[in-house]
């Protein structure tokens, strides 16, 4: 998703400052809510957030805000709060317009991506260090 390359100093601070708030907001959502049935449910209520914020600021009026606005909200706070919400956002984008095989296609290449990601990082990381 592409909201513009942010070319100034100005820029970078308006979104180190939403993603500032945003990631206490994580923090804090994530810690409040506990694990039930095994399952992180804080930090899937982070995402369900994140998801709404953007969807709210992305599909309304609020949209044609000033991009420092974009760069706060979206990118800074969102950005740190779930990087889910940018995901879901690029695959509703698709879906809207009708590629349904590539939202699919994109699907499936993110998760098992990272996960082969963190497999890989895991596996580089107890051949470098040792188990921990």
């Amino acid at each position: 998703m592409v909201y513009g390359y942010p070319h100034g100093i100005k820029e970078f601070l308006i979104i180190g400052f939403g993603g500032f708030f945003g990631a206490i907001f994580r923090y804090v959502i994530s810690n409040i809510i506990p694990a039930k049935f095994g399952l992180p449910i804080g930090t899937f209520t982070v995402n369900l957030i994140g998801s709404f914020v953007v969807g709210f600021f992305m599909y309304s009026p609020l949209n044609n805000l000033p991009p420092e606005y974009r760069f706060l909200i979206i990118t800074g706070f969102c950005g740190a709060l779930s990087t889910f919400s940018t995901f879901t956002y690029e695959n509703f984008f698709l879906l809207e317009r009708g590629y349904f095989i590539n939202m699919i296609v994109n699907i499936f290449l993110n998760v098992l991506g990272c996960l082969m990601a963190i497999y890989v990082g895991k596996s580089l990381s107890m051949f470098l260090l040792g188990n921990y």
